[in-house]
């Protein structure tokens, strides 16, 4: 059992204070916290605030001596408590039942030892050595003495003490050297003397206390703390001072001054030289040099490249930096920040390399990043300087290294998006056009040959993703290789399980240029990257990264891949989630990545998914108006959270239209995984849509790969649903043999499965293909024996159908008295349940009947409320076979202009949906009309 401690902005005021005597405040207020081991208990979440606590650590620090047999009773107990304190809200508890030990989760301000740190980081980063004294004034200020001081000593807190005190020792050296830098020298002093007096081997101290008593005047004083330091490394420890503390004994001993801001006799030229066969991304160039070239009064211009792996950031960026020297005539600083290895360059590494570029080094270096930064921007300033700062990990790397004078201009490269830089222009570089991988390829591999083979060109582009990284080993192969045709090369990218295996050539590798960036991912992101590659190349919503990692709010990882550019977000789609995508090698990367999963963990997470469709797909199929027949397979789905799925589902059509090709695309992962089940209930839940909107290639090409695989399988309720389905689209496309058979195939395997309810829609499929065949007496026979099975299932939505569909027959065979008592007994049945839809379709049926019955009022009114219905369900088969009706109804009205539009309107209908059945006909009732208006200019009835 775990209990999840929530402390945010819910609670107002909270704080917990470790930094000295354990308390708990709220609301200004201390709380009175109990006993020793009622206090330990929180003591100890709050030094692992966020991070999991688990009972036998608990037991460690509650009972170092030993637990007593009623220890997880009293743990219990502790915890209420500890309830009662925190928890003002009893309807919204903030201790609560979270896995198998505990966690506090808080916000950095809610406990002061990460406020601190909090505190402390932004200090570090701060480009104004004023405003970072300040800010480490605060920071140090929550310290009340020493941690925990109140409680008993317990070696589980030793390390995280250990951690606290050493933070401290540094932000109070951070704030000391500030000091110094900023003219505080007499006052830093004492704490300074203090400072080494209770760490006497801390060289940094020392050598902040030298060059404050040498900016005080006072150098015999500093030479005597440089003697008292050499006396006790050598002596004590055998060691002999470090070079900076040297070289500021030597200062001292030259009486030299302060370091002037030594300024180079020449610019500074450090970029890397441009390729010679840089291609395309004018428009990002232009965009970059005008920018840089912006003149500011004020700011200095920053621009930030960013994108995917590959991508060509640095070559841009260094090309650019080219094009823009002469108007940074003092020089062009370039640092490679290393933001994608392991170990990103510390920003006061960086300053250091650059100050020593304008001649500051030993004893005129700074300590601490503030006090560089500042220096840094002094010698800066009045100079027109490019800083080109390559491969940035994040913004706390590059705010110091920021110049100040705004004759000066940044340009940064990472694959990271750091949006929060300060006042800087953001370009994000895609893959290539089409026509910029081709021309890098012909650079590359060769005009000539590129030429003669365009089509294998093109595709080993697209092979490529157009990625530049990509198309550049392609094109290294091809050159390397004059004997190959393109094709040769195109063939070996054709498989993406072996094709990053293809793109490498000497020191150039995709897959290496992609494992930079995969490696800096925390744990749960580089499964969420690795998991999203089983979804294939479709676009995709983010709550698929819940499902693949069987989690909730997984938002953050998602982010998390977007800001490292390994996954792209290509827009929102009708119903406003953002959608998401793998680039096509990056893909072939985690899949790669994928293989190497423990067995079965991938197929697990790619069923989850699925069934996370699956369930969507039955919630909005539910609202939709129901199709005969229709199977709404969502049994076993896997369920989102319910305020994102309302979300979704507040339009269900809108959400199928979205999800269409998605959906489409689940029926193969489903088919392809051996999921045989999910493959054939995805494509059956979709079945209403497909239905309303005539998606009939979408609904064929999704039912027959789902039967493929129930064959395969031997799954008959699967091959039976796909059978029926496909069935359907025969009868609209008035491929009536194909129907017949699918649906007798269907009703035997629906016997097989003892599926009455099945059985009976089969045979009224069968009825259907026999009533339109006009072989009445059979179609009556079908219709009669589904009837009973339906009845016998209970499908009352199915039964109002066959009864209409009976009806229809006593209509067809003048019988009118019969079908009017048959379409009435099914229009009551569809307003019982309250089915509008199978009430339309019933009353464009009583239309023809009381056509037939020349009682036109009647059959006006109801082809009205036909349409008016339909239109309303947004269903345009049925509508337009409404229109139809209508438009016969309206015939006798001498109505015509208006019969004829809404025949047009049925007729275009048809014709973009491929419904052979319903196209005959609204040619035949535009001919009535034609006849009609003859008639009627010859004086002729026209009933």
């Amino acid at each position: 059992m775990c209990l999840l401690l929530t402390i945010g902005g819910t609670i107002s005021g909270l704080s917990v204070r470790v930094l000295g005597p354990l308390e708990l405040w709220r609301d200004e207020a201390q709380v009175e916290l109990g006993g020793v081991k009622q206090r330990a208990l929180l003591a100890h979440l709050a030094l692992n605030a966020n991070r999991g606590v688990s009972v036998d650590q608990l037991v460690e620090v509650l009972w170092p001596a030993g637990a007593p047999r009623s220890v997880v009773a009293n743990i219990r107990t502790y915890v209420w408590q500890l309830r009662q304190l925190l928890d003002t809200d009893s309807s919204s508890p903030r201790l609560r039942t979270h896995g198998a030990g505990y966690v506090l989760v808080v916000s950095p301000h809610e406990v002061d030892a990460l406020h601190f740190a909090e505190l402390v980081e932004s200090a570090r980063v701060e480009p104004s050595p004023v405003a970072a004294l300040e800010v480490l004034r605060r920071a140090e200020s929550f310290w009340r003495g020493q941690p925990l001081e109140d409680l008993p000593a317990s070696s589980s807190w030793s390390p995280v003490l250990a951690r606290l005190a050493e933070s401290r020792l540094a932000a109070t050296e951070q704030r000391l050297a500030l000091q110094v830098s900023l003219g505080e020298s007499a006052a830093a002093i004492p704490e300074l003397r203090a400072l080494l007096s209770a760490h006497p081997y801390r060289e940094s101290v020392c050598l902040q206390l030298m060059i404050a008593l040498r900016r005080a005047g006072r150098q015999v004083e500093a030479l005597q703390v440089y003697t008292g330091m050499r006396d006790r490394l050598t002596d004590e420890l055998g060691l002999e001072p470090g070079t900076e503390l040297r070289e500021a004994h030597l200062a001292v001993l030259r009486g030299d001054d302060e370091p002037a801001a030594a300024r180079p006799s020449t610019p500074i030229h450090q970029l890397p030289p441009a390729i010679s066969d840089f291609s395309g991304r004018a428009t990002q160039t232009a965009r970059l040099v005008e920018v840089l070239r912006t003149s500011a009064s004020v700011s200095v211009p920053v621009a930030e490249v960013t994108g995917p792996p590959g991508v060509g950031k640095s070559t841009l960026a260094v090309r650019v930096a080219h094009e823009v020297r002469d108007h940074f005539p003092d020089g062009q600083l370039y640092v490679d920040l290393a933001g994608t290895a392991d170990d990103p360059r510390d920003p006061g590494d960086v300053l250091g390399e650059l100050l020593h570029a304008f001649g500051v080094n030993g004893a005129g270096l700074p300590a601490g990043v503030p006090a560089r930064a500042a220096l840094y921007r002094s010698l800066l300033a009045g100079r027109r300087v490019l800083v080109l700062l390559d491969d940035a990990a994040s913004v706390s790397q590059v705010a110091p290294l920021l110049p100040a004078d705004p004759g000066c201009g940044v340009l940064v490269t990472s694959r990271r998006r750091l949006t929060d830089l300060p006042g800087a222009s953001h370009l994000e570089l895609r893959p290539f056009h089409p026509d910029e991988a081709a021309e890098l390829l012909a650079m590359i591999a060769g005009r000539d040959r590129i030429t003669a083979e365009p089509e294998d060109a093109a595709a080993i582009a697209r092979a490529c993703g157009h990625l530049p990284l990509a198309i550049r080993v392609a094109g290294a192969r091809l050159a390397g290789r004059g004997g190959w045709s393109l094709r040769v090369l195109r063939e070996r990218l054709i498989d993406e399980s072996t094709r990053l295996r293809e793109l490498r050539s000497g020191e150039l590798a995709v897959r290496a240029s992609f494992d930079l960036s995969v490696r800096q991912l925390p744990a749960d992101g580089l499964r969420a990257f690795v998991l999203l590659a089983l979804l294939g190349p479709h676009d995709v919503p983010g709550w698929v990264v819940d499902a693949l990692l069987d989690q909730r709010d997984a938002d953050q990882l998602v982010d998390q891949l977007v800001d490292a550019n390994l996954l792209g977000s290509p827009g929102t789609d009708r119903i406003g989630q953002p959608r998401y995508r793998l680039h096509d090698l990056l893909r072939c990367h985690a899949r790669e990545l994928a293989d190497r999963l423990p067995g079965g963990e991938s197929l697990a997470a790619l069923e989850r998914t699925l069934r996370g469709w699956l369930w969507l797909e039955g919630q909005a199929a539910a609202r939709l108006p129901a199709t005969f027949g229709a199977t709404i397979a969502d049994r076993g789905g896997w369920a989102l959270d319910p305020g994102r799925a309302r979300h979704l589902l507040s339009d269900p059509v809108e959400w199928f239209v979205a999800e269409r090709r998605t959906v489409c695309g689940a029926v193969d992962l489903a088919a392809d995984a051996g999921l045989d089940d999910l493959a054939w209930r995805l494509a059956a839940t979709a079945v209403p849509f497909f239905d309303l909107h005539s998606h009939y290639e979408d609904w064929a090409r999704t039912h027959s790969r789902a039967l493929q695989a129930c064959r395969a399988a031997g799954n008959k309720a699967g091959e039976a649903a796909m059978a029926r389905g496909l069935a359907q689209v025969h009868i609209y496309r008035n491929e009536f043999d194909e129907a017949e058979r699918e649906m007798l195939d269907a009703h035997r395997l629906y016997g097989e499965t003892g599926d009455e309810r099945g059985e009976g829609i089969a045979l009224a499929g069968v009825g259907t293909v026999c009533r339109l065949r006009a072989e009445n007496e059979r179609a009556m026979r079908c219709y009669e024996q589904s009837l009973r099975k339906l009845e016998s299932a209970d499908d009352r939505h199915s039964i109002a159908q066959v009864r209409a569909s009976i009806g229809s027959i006593h209509t067809a065979l003048g019988d009118l008295e019969q079908g009017r008592t048959w379409l009435t007994s099914a229009l009551e049945l569809a307003r019982a349940i309250g089915d509008a839809h199978r009430e339309a379709l019933v009353l464009c049926r009583l239309a023809a009947l009381h056509r037939q019955a020349g009682e036109h009022d009647v059959e006006l009114d109801h082809a009205r409320r036909a349409v008016s219905i339909l239109e309303e369900l947004t269903d345009e088969r049925c509508t337009a076979f409404a229109r139809l009706e209508l438009a016969e109804a309206l015939i006798p009205a001498g109505k015509h202009d208006a019969a004829r539009e809404l025949v047009h309107r049925a007729l275009a209908t048809y014709r973009k949906s491929g419904n052979k059945q319903g196209e005959p006909a609204a040619l035949r009732t535009l001919a009535r009309v034609a006849l009609a208006e003859g008639a009627r200019a010859a004086g002729a009835p026209t009933t």
